[in-house]
């Protein structure tokens, strides 16, 4: 394989191959930390070695960064505290290597901006009771180094939506190499990755994470992004979380959240997600605030009544409905029991304030 020039991503795999199939020392293991930035949407990652194989992330040391190259503080004040909170295999390194997850806290140790799990942490804590359960649909759309979306003509447009949506062929889907190796990195790293389909505009696809309880949910759909970024790096794409990343009559990206209670899930449980339904109508415009990390802004490119959305303006709810704010799936329907999909949430969001908004409102009456 030649070295691809014009890419700094496109390096010789096969070289790189040389390397790290070199024997690693027993006990030595690097560990790479993980976290999210000032943005609320973009992943950091740095690496240490460790002389043991960690089993849980409290075993690993607290570490810090430079938060005044991350938009998190100031230069004078810079230091970041990174609390390892979640771990996982690491799918590129292999071997005992880990992928771990942290939180951010500042100087007082107090959680930056954008380390929203720690109050997911405790709205789940006190909906414990409630045993809820989360799945995420998480679309995204795969882009050249260009911003172009990738397969779409130069000069051009594909043709019209229609025939891509669970596509199958070179001339309906786009980059299939990058979706396949993404979630068999995914089930070798320990996520609880769902499945995934082709979508409806080209170039665009959805995996599914969960079901999870709690604040998994915000852990494995962190991470699933984190592993995509990674691996759509070494085919030398870019991923884009982008809830409308294309104007005019495309489909955009969406967080489909699928959510349920113990009642929700329990003989004739439809009652409770009714009731559910009516908190959520209530709060409406507080959901939206929540659902992504510009508190409505990016949604409202998205969110229009068209594309298979509800308007952001109006809370609605249907059976198997997808141009409702909320769906009860027909079998949900028919079974009368199960889940309630919340289809406002935008690609890009922070799955662990979702979860939190969701639980707050429906759980715990806040």
């Amino acid at each position: 394989m030649a070295l691809v020039t014009g890419s700094p991503s496109l390096l010789n795999k096969q070289t790189l191959m040389k390397y790290l199939s070199l024997p690693q020392p027993d006990n030595v293991v690097q560990c790479m930390y993980i976290w999210i930035d000032g943005t609320g949407e973009s992943i950091r990652a740095k690496t240490r070695t460790v002389n043991f194989v960690p089993k849980h992330p409290d075993e690993l040391p607290i570490w810090n960064y430079d938060g005044s190259s991350t938009y998190q503080a100031e230069g004078s004040n810079s230091d970041i505290y990174l609390h390892p909170v979640a771990l996982y295999k690491d799918p590129f390194r292999g071997g005992n290597n880990k992928l771990v997850l942290c939180e951010t806290y500042k100087y007082n140790h107090k959680p930056t901006e954008s380390n929203k799990r720690r109050s997911c942490v405790e709205a789940m804590e006190k909906a414990a009771d409630e045993y809820p359960w989360f799945g995420i649909e998480q679309e995204y759309t795969l882009l050249d180094q260009d911003k172009h979306p990738f397969g779409w003509p130069k000069n051009g447009f594909p043709g019209p939506q229609g025939p891509y949506y669970c596509g199958v062929g070179s001339n309906k889907v786009y980059g299939r190499d990058v979706v396949e190796a993404h979630y068999r990195a995914c089930m070798y790293a320990g996520i609880n990755i769902g499945g995934s389909n082709a979508e409806v505009m080209p170039a665009q696809w959805e995996y599914q994470v969960g079901p999870c309880e709690g604040v998994t949910i915000g852990d494995d759909l962190w991470m699933s992004r984190f592993i995509l970024h990674r691996v759509a790096e070494d085919f030398g794409v870019v991923v884009s979380f982008d809830p409308k990343p294309i104007p005019g009559d495309w489909n955009g990206a969406g967080a489909h959240t699928n959510f349920s209670t113990k009642a929700m899930r329990n003989e004739d449980g439809l009652a409770a997600i009714e009731q559910a339904i009516e908190k959520l109508a209530k709060k409406h415009e507080f959901h939206i605030r929540a659902y992504d990390p510009n508190e409505g802004k990016d949604n409202a490119r998205r969110l229009t009544g068209l594309h298979e959305t509800s308007s952001i303006h109006d809370f609605s709810a249907g059976v198997a409905n997808r141009g409702a704010s909320i769906r009860i799936p027909r079998q949900v329907a028919e079974e009368r029991k199960g889940y309630l999909e919340d289809r406002r949430p935008s690609s890009n969001c922070d799955p662990y304030s979702v979860a939190e908004v969701i639980v707050r409102t429906v759980c715990l009456d806040e």
